[in-house]
């Protein structure tokens, strides 16, 4: 049975994520910051009869967190298959870069992108020794440059500045990483699953359901593209950087 960690799975995208994998026959652990929330997303996926699951009390914006998480999978497993990055904060809007608050800034990093790569830094020596390792970082539009630059952007995405540039940076990691792993087994890419109705944008305001944004997460994370590294794709196909 094929492995996946989650960050941030007790609730949104990520909760809906598991759910969908765990209907695929794999085995989801749980990472959340709060223990007792991950035991309620927990129960609540063991109500609809899915079992295949574990909570890991994981804070990716704190290292002794996540070492400690990676030294309670290594107990577990020989390998780690799938890890879905999924854990990010969108931060108070609005956010016009010239007078955004800098103190939420540096948070929206810490999570976004800092806590990102010290959680993969972890966790790549348990997945180097899957068969078919991948790494799934979870973005966004809004930090796609050529969208931001296009004829037409949407106006409101003024209003997520430093969010947009947390999620640049973190593609920017993507092909740092991919770039330095390839030649070898491990797949990294990016996923944006578009504006959807969650917390993350404060109002359940989207459109798109929580269902059909993790879709595109699981579809990604699933798929067996051997040599596909490096990229970044959204529910219509790959995106732009």
């Amino acid at each position: 049975m094929r492995t996946v960690l989650i960050t941030g799975a007790n609730k949104g995208i990520g909760l809906e994520t598991a759910r969908q994998l765990l209907k695929l026959g794999y085995f989801v652990y749980l990472g959340s910051r709060s223990k007792s929330n991950g035991l309620k997303a927990e129960e609540e996926l063991r109500a609809e009869g899915l079992y295949n699951i574990e909570v890991i009390e994981l804070d990716v914006t704190n290292p002794d967190s996540v070492i400690q998480a990676k030294a309670r999978l290594e107990d577990k497993l020989p390998a780690l298959d799938i890890l879905i990055n999924n854990a990010g904060i969108a931060g108070v809007q609005p956010q016009n870069i010239s007078q955004c608050d800098m103190n939420s800034l540096r948070d929206i990093f810490e999570t976004n992108y800092f806590g990102v790569i010290q959680t993969t830094q972890q966790f790549l020596p348990l997945l180097q020794k899957s068969e078919a390792p991948s790494i799934v970082n979870v973005s966004s539009e809004v930090g796609s440059l050529t969208m931001q630059t296009a004829a037409g952007r949407r106006a409101n995405w003024d209003n997520y500045h430093a969010y947009g540039s947390s999620k640049t940076a973190l593609n920017a990691f993507t092909i740092a990483l991919a770039h330095e792993l390839r030649g070898t087994n491990v797949r990294v890419n990016s996923v944006t699953p578009g504006y959807t109705a969650t917390d993350l944008n404060g109002f359940h305001q989207a459109a798109k359901k929580v269902e059909q944004g993790a879709k595109v997460i699981v579809d990604l994370a699933t798929r067996q593209l051997p040599g596909t590294s490096g990229k970044f794709f959204g529910e219509e196909g790959e995106m732009p950087w």
